[in-house]
């Protein structure tokens, strides 16, 4: 009979204890996935998989050790547990590891709230292959497409469940169903290539197949005749598909183990304003129907909304228990971990403040400069915030879009690129990153 994930935690608890561990937490996942690729019309590659990962984590005083399996036996789970506990002896010290407080950890919460499982049932692959071909028939509708580079539908369900000798214990089930194009214009050396996807928790979510195809084809055709922009200092406009990779250097340069690394630009500005002043950036672990979300954290701490930066000013760190110790601070609930390793901060949902102008607003009031719709390859100095990055878009003149442009460079230092940024008001508001169209001033452009 199958062992629930709940089950086989307190199975790996159990051999742990008995195999000597002075505490240990464990984590058991299992999913299933199915991904449905077409190319020209044809069933191009079929995937399944499913499978049951353990993995346990034992302290022994101030040393861990942490071991995976996929194998659910009795008999691997004690081979675990002893294997754990003989590494941890040989571990190096830690002042810092060790569980959660029995008083810090979540113990109420209404996961149905979440809404993170949808509970129709898995799509047949025919289903899955339909969307796919009608995805990239419509982006072949597209005058001046002339091929689909790929076509892919998928679904997945998951489970998780994190037990601890501390008293904890909880799990929960994601879903996941996703439909991507790749589009291109062109032959020859002239070819551009343009994409557009989504991915839900929940199917009736997802947009369509016709959607999703006709919009990747529009894309690759608005690309077609790119060349290289001028050379000089301009504005550039992030649009909202990229945009979130600017948050997301902000969420590293303030995550817990960068700061204990010394390894941020931005590790002594703590309580200082590091965005405008109409800005925050706030952090919802609870919002529905959200791949960020979740009750509790991989420690087992409850998740709680909080400002990571509150009216330009920067509020905090990001912070697992470890790292919290390391600082002199409190967990802010951000521990996340896999089956092979320790826990590690991590974020969840965030959410910048919309602004009040549309994109073709900002595009207007920025005159001349570059709108960049897809960023290619990262040079970025964690401790300085020099920033390198490879890009293509539009060239916009006089406020108006005139041409597309690829081969060039975007540079700048993310000090003053968070200084002066402004936001439109076009965010996608179902991602776990809500961050809309964003105006940079004063950006080195290397083209022609």
């Amino acid at each position: 009979m199958t062992q629930s994930l709940e089950t086989l935690t307190r199975a790996l608890l159990d051999a742990a204890k008995k195999a000597g561990a002075e505490a240990a937490d464990a984590m058991a996942v299992d999913g299933r996935s199915v991904s449905i690729d077409v190319r020209a019309g044809q069933l191009e590659q079929a995937e399944r998989a499913e499978g049951t990962d353990l993995g346990l984590r034992v302290i022994m005083g101030r040393r861990q050790a942490v071991v995976s399996a996929s194998d659910i036996r009795p008999e691997t789970m004690a081979a675990m547990a002893e294997r754990a506990v003989a590494m941890a002896r040989e571990a190096p010290e830690d002042p810092h590891v060790g569980l959660a407080d029995p008083s810090q950890i979540a113990r109420d919460w209404d996961i149905a709230a979440f809404e993170l499982s949808d509970p129709t049932p898995e799509p047949d692959p025919a289903a899955l292959e339909n969307d796919a071909r009608a995805a990239e028939a419509a982006a072949l509708a597209v005058k001046g497409v002339t091929q689909v580079q790929s076509a892919s539908a998928g679904y997945s369900a998951r489970r998780v469940h994190l037990a601890a000798t501390n008293g904890f214990s909880g799990g929960y089930a994601r879903t996941d169903r996703s439909l991507y194009a790749v589009a291109i214009a062109g032959e020859g050396r002239a070819m551009e290539r343009e994409h557009d996807g989504d991915s839900r928790i929940f199917q009736a979510d997802l947009r369509t197949a016709q959607d999703i195809g006709q919009t990747a084809g529009e894309r690759a055709m608005a690309m077609f005749g790119a060349r290289k922009p001028p050379t000089g200092a301009w504005p550039v406009l992030f649009d909202e598909r990229i945009a979130a990779s600017l948050v997301g250097h902000l969420l590293g340069a303030v995550n817990g183990a960068s700061i204990t690394r010394g390894a941020s630009f931005l590790r002594d500005d703590l309580g200082k304003l590091i965005l405008p002043e109409n800005l925050s950036l706030i952090e919802d672990p609870h919002r529905p129907r959200a791949t960020g979300s979740r009750p509790f954290d991989a420690e087992g701490l409850p998740t709680r909304t909080r400002a990571i930066v509150e009216n330009g000013v920067l509020t905090g760190w990001t912070l697992d228990l470890a790292n919290a110790r390391k600082l002199g601070m409190q967990s802010t609930a951000n521990a996340a971990r896999g089956t092979g390793g320790g826990p590690s901060p991590s974020t969840w949902n965030v959410a910048l403040t919309q602004g009040a102008q549309s994109r073709e607003e900002l595009i207007r009031d920025m005159g001349t400069g570059l709108l960049v719709t897809s960023l290619i390859g990262s040079t970025i100095n964690p401790n300085t915030g020099d920033y390198s990055r490879g890009a293509s878009g539009f060239w916009v003149e006089n406020g108006q879009i005139a041409y597309p442009v690829n081969e060039c460079t975007i540079a700048g230092n993310l000090r003053d690129m968070f200084a002066s940024m402004r936001p439109a008001n076009d965010a996608r508001p179902w991602l776990s990153r809500v961050v809309p169209s964003i105006l940079v001033e004063g950006l080195t452009l290397a083209g022609e």
